[in-house]
């Protein structure tokens, strides 16, 4: 008989690999505990497709606050950059009527409002980014303020009512199929996933947040700019916000200010599930699609059983606090 020794020493260690995909071990054993627990209403394709284009909004939202939290911050102002992108561009692709909110001759056509909501979102990510690199303040603090700002300024600009009556070819960007059968917003999404996963490991951005998240002072004294990175993360993570709003907004066919309620939330649990460390320094972008990827089996399938949605948000939190607790307790033993 093979031992778990023999079988490291053989070049293969099946514990090794096991501990390093832990959380994709949990996704499958959730996958199966769900399909049984709902008769297997929950592995349809409909199903299916449903739940990857229900997660693919947040899905943008988590690659972003992955950097943050990689960074050793964090950034809670995600939900509040998806609605307000989400009203700036809808407002600039309604189709002309009474109710236009920018009354203006002609509507615009669809890649200008999805410019301008990423190009509003990027400006939020920015300052975030400059407050906390250089006044010091801590980036849940900054963050938290940018959120009620941003939320001011979407009811205001909006005067709280739906923009609607979008054009149909800004419609299409969240309701149609550029490839058969997946929808454009799953496309999208992992095309954000892949991009995040080649700015984490392929370039010299990536290695800098790593280091800055390990510890700032040395990578500052080996020549890192960590203000300049700092400021490119959190304007990363606000762009994917920005562009999922914009997403949002052309799947509902409105831009309201209250869209994304609690995706910020969802985005830190995903990935803190998928063991981006709030220590800093540690992240990985196949961690984190698992955590994605479980928050959605865990909405869809209590979905399904008719769960209520309050215990859902217990639940939630529950998944925040465990994976927070279960990472502290990990470090502590390697320190």
């Amino acid at each position: 008989m093979i031992s778990m020794s023999e079988g490291a020493k053989g070049g293969v260690n099946i514990a090794a690999i096991a501990k390093k995909n832990t959380v994709w071990l949990v996704l499958i054993v959730m996958v199966i505990v769900v399909s049984i627990a709902t008769g297997g209403s929950f592995v349809t394709p409909v199903n299916i497709s449903n739940l990857l284009t229900t997660e693919a909004i947040k899905a943008m939202l988590t690659v972003g606050v992955m950097f943050t939290i990689l960074a050793k911050g964090i950034d809670i102002s995600t939900a509040a950059v998806l609605a307000l992108s989400a009203t700036v561009s809808a407002s600039l692709c309604q189709q002309i009527g009474p109710d236009t909110l920018l009354h203006l001759s002609t509507p615009m056509p669809a890649f200008v409002g999805l410019i301008a909501g990423v190009a509003v979102a990027a400006v939020v990510g920015f300052c975030n980014g400059f407050f906390i690199a250089y006044t010091k303040i801590p980036p849940f603090i900054a963050t938290l303020g940018a959120q009620l700002v941003v939320k001011g300024i979407a009811l205001l600009y909006t005067n709280a009512y739906p923009v609607a009556n979008l054009t149909p070819g800004f419609k299409i960007m969240g309701q149609g199929f550029l490839i058969p059968k997946v929808p454009n917003v799953v496309t999208v999404a992992v095309v954000v996933v892949i991009i995040g996963g080649v700015l984490l490991t392929q370039t010299r951005f990536g290695k800098n947040i790593f280091a800055i998240g390990g510890n700032d002072i040395a990578a500052k004294v080996a020549g890192i700019k960590v203000e300049k990175n700092l400021i490119l993360a959190y304007t990363f993570c606000s762009c994917c916000a920005g562009l999922g709003g914009v997403l949002l907004a052309s799947r509902s066919g409105s831009g309201i200010a209250t869209l994304g309620f609690n995706y910020e939330l969802d985005a830190i649990a995903a990935a803190t599930v998928g063991g981006t460390s709030h220590t800093g320094g540690v992240a990985r972008i196949s961690g984190v699609i698992a955590g994605i990827l479980i928050l959605g089996v865990i909405n869809n399938g209590l979905l399904i059983l008719g769960v209520s949605p309050y215990i859902q948000q217990i639940v939630k939190g529950g998944i925040i606090v465990g994976a927070v607790v279960w990472d502290m307790r990990k470090h502590a033993k390697k320190a």
